[in-house]
C-alpha cells in the first residue's frame, strides 16, 4: 500500500487547534490499525526551538534522539503514543540552512538556487523522509494561510501530489466560525476568506474542521459547502471541549476517521478499540478525591511553558482517581512573600526545570519548605539542583552550597558545570540532550515507583550536574543517590530517606507521560500528595 499523506493547515487566527486536530486524527487512525507518524512544519527561521524564549514560544519538547522541538510534538507523542524524532520537527531555518549548505558544497552544480524548486524540494524530502515504515504521515503546517513565511511550505505540499499521486494526499483545513454576540449569529465569512486564500495558492481542501463555540446548523454547513467547494459531509465541528482528550472521541462521533479512510482508499477491516480511552475520560470526569499541587517555576504566567508538566500531573491525578488543582507559583514571588504564605493549603510541591539565576533562591526555599514540613516534593532537573543546594546548606553544612556558585569559574560547587561544557567558546554550548539510561537503587522510592525494575531510560536537557565530590557527604547526612547514569557515573536521582516523599531527578520525566500510561514517578508523587491531603 502506498503511503498516505494528510496535511493540516489553518486559517483566520492561530491557536485554533491544528495540533490537537492532527494528533486526534492520528490517534483515530492508529486505533484503526495503521502505522502513523506526525510532522510539525514551522515557518520560523530558527533552526530548532532550543534557543527560543519560553514566554514567547512555550516549552521545548525533547525527543529520545535529543531534538529540541516545538511543544506540539508533545501533543503528538501523548496522543498517538509513539516516540518521534529529529525528522518529525521541521523549521524554515533548518530547510534554508540545508539548502545553503548544499549550495556551498556545490551540490547544485553551479545552478541558480531558488525557492522553487530547491527550497520546496527540500521541504518535500523532509516529508518523504518520515514516510518509511509508516502507512500514514500527518503534517501540520504552522502559522495561518496568508503568512508570507509559510508560502514555501504551502507550495511544497501543493506540488507533492505530482510526486506521490493525488489519491494519496488529503488536505484538511482548520478554520474559525466566530460568534458575533451583538448579532447573535455565527459567521462563515472568515472561513470563506480563509479557504479562498488557500485555493488561490492552488490547494483545494478536502475536509474542513470548523472551530466554533456552538454547533453548526444544516443551513450553515450548506452555505460553507457552497462557497468553499467542499462537500457538506466533509465539514466537521470542533466545539470547545472540557479537555483536549475528548476531541478524538468528538471527531470519531462525526465519523471523521471513516471519511478520511474512504478518501485515501484505506482499508476498513481492522477492529476499532476505544474503550480504554473512554475509561480514561470517565475517570477524569468522576474523581473520588482532590489534591492541590504547587507548580513552582520561572515562567508560570505562561501555561505553555510547562505544558508537559501540567499534562503529566493531570495524567497522574486521573489514574489516582483524583481531581487536581495545579497552583502556579512564580519562584520570585516566594522570595518576596515567603514560603508560609505561598504554600498554604498545598499538598505537594513540584519545582520545574529552567535556566539562569533568576528565581533560583525561591526554588531553593520551596525545596527547603517541603523538606522541613514533610510535604511531598518532586524536583525536575533544576528542581533537583535546588533541593541539593538547600540540603547542602542546611543539613550537610557544606561551605560551597551557595547558589551563586553555580558558575563555571567556581572550583567545587555542589552543582557544577558538566565537564564537556567547560572551555566551550562562543554562545551556548552542548547540553546533555535526549535519552540516557538510569540504573535504580533497589528498595528506593524511585525503584518502587518504576515497578521494581533495575534500569529505565529518561530524556534530558541540561548543562549542570551534581558534583560527585560531594556525594559522600550528602549521602552520609540523609540525601541518597538512588539513580545513576553508570557510563559516566552521573547522578540521575536523589531522595531524602527520612521523608514521606522527596525525590529530585536530573531528567525530564514529564516528556514520557501518556494519558493512558502516566509516568511512574508522577503517579507516585500524586499518590503521596493524596496521603498528605487526607491527613
Amino acid at each position: 500500500m502506498a503511503v498516505k499523506f494528510i496535511f493540516v493547515t489553518g486559517g483566520v487566527v492561530s491557536s485554533l487547534g491544528k495540533g490537537i486536530t492532527a494528533a486526534s486524527l492520528g490517534t483515530l487512525l492508529k486505533r484503526r490499525g495503521f502505522k502513523v507518524s506526525i510532522i510539525k512544519m514551522d515557518p520560523y527561521l530558527n533552526v530548532d526551538a532550543g534557543t527560543m524564549n519560553p514566554f514567547q514560544h512555550g516549552e521545548v519538547f525533547v525527543t529520545d534522539d535529543g531534538a529540541e522541538t516545538d511543544l506540539d510534538l508533545g501533543h503528538y507523542e501523548r496522543f498517538i503514543d509513539e516516540k518521534l524524532n529529529y525528522n518529525n520537527s521541521v523549521t524554515a531555518g533548518r530547510i534554508y540552512s540545508d539548502v545553503i549548505r548544499k549550495e556551498r558544497g556545490g551540490l547544485y552544480h553551479g545552478g541558480t538556487v531558488q525557492v522553487i524548486p530547491h527550497v520546496t524540494n527540500e521541504i518535500q524530502e523532509s516529508i518523504l523522509r518520515v514516510a518509511d515504515c509508516h502507512d500514514v504521515v500527518i503534517a501540520e503546517i504552522g502559522g495561518t494561510v496568508g503568512d508570507i513565511e509559510g508560502l514555501p511550505f504551502l507550495e511544497a505540499i501543493r506540488q507533492l501530489p505530482v510526486r506521490v499521486g493525488r489519491e494519496n494526499v488529503l488536505y484538511c483545513h482548520v478554520t474559525l466560525i466566530p460568534y458575533i454576540a451583538a448579532a447573535g449569529e455565527l459567521k462563515t465569512k472568515p472561513t470563506q476568506h480563509s479557504v479562498n486564500e488557500l485555493r488561490r495558492i492552488g490547494i483545494q481542501p478536502d475536509i474542513l474542521v470548523c472551530r466554533s463555540q456552538f454547533p453548526l446548523k444544516t443551513d450553515m454547513k450548506e452555505k460553507i459547502a457552497l462557497f468553499c467547494n467542499v462537500a457538506e459531509n466533509c465539514i466537521f465541528e470542533a466545539l470547545d471541549a472540557s479537555t483536549i482528550y475528548r476531541v478524538p472521541i468528538s471527531l470519531h462521533g462525526q465519523r471523521l476517521d471513516e471519511l478520511v479512510m474512504d478518501k485515501l482508499g484505506l482499508r476498513h477491516d481492522e477492529a476499532f478499540e476505544v474503550d480504554d480511552w473512554l475509561e480514561f475520560l470517565n475517570m477524569m470526569e468522576n474523581p473520588e478525591g482532590e489534591v492541590t499541587i504547587a507548580l513552582t517555576g520561572k515562567y508560570t504566567s505562561i501555561k505553555d511553558a510547562y505544558m508537559s508538566v501540567n499534562e503529566a500531573l493531570t495524567h497522574a491525578a486521573i489514574h489516582n482517581r483524583l481531581k487536581i488543582n495545579i497552583t502556579p507559583i512564580e519562584a520570585e514571588e516566594i522570595e518576596k512573600l515567603g514560603t508560609g504564605t505561598v504554600f498554604k493549603g498545598i499538598h505537594g510541591i513540584l519545582v520545574a526545570g529552567g535556566f539562569g539565576q533568576r528565581g533560583m533562591e525561591g526554588k531553593i526555599a520551596a525545596a527547603g519548605y517541603a523538606r522541613e514540613n514533610g510535604i511531598p516534593y518532586f524536583g525536575l532537573c533544576l528542581g533537583l539542583h535546588a533541593a541539593v543546594i538547600d540540603f547542602a546548606r542546611n543539613v550537610a553544612r557544606l561551605a560551597s552550597a551557595n547558589s551563586s556558585e553555580m558558575d563555571p569559574s567556581t572550583l567545587h560547587p555542589v552543582v557544577h558545570l558538566m565537564e564537556d561544557q567547560k572551555n566551550v567558546e562562543g554562545l551556548g554550548g552542548t547540553m546533555r540532550l535526549g535519552a540516557y539510561k538510569c540504573n535504580l537503587k533497589e528498595g528506593s522510592k524511585a525503584f518502587r515507583a518504576y515497578g521494581n525494575v533495575p534500569e529505565v531510560s529518561e530524556r534530558h536537557r541540561h548543562r549542570y550536574e551534581i558534583n560527585n565530590g560531594y556525594r559522600d557527604r550528602l549521602e552520609a547526612t540523609g540525601m541518597k543517590v538512588t539513580g545513576v547514569y553508570q557510563e559516566k557515573n552521573l547522578v540521575e536521582i536523589m531522595e531524602i530517606e527520612d521523608h514521606p516523599w522527596f525525590v529530585g531527578v536530573q531528567f525530564h520525566p514529564e516528556l514520557l507521560s501518556r494519558p493512558l500510561r502516566p509516568h511512574p514517578l508522577f503517579k507516585d508523587f500524586i499518590r503521596a500528595a493524596k496521603e498528605t491531603a487526607g491527613k
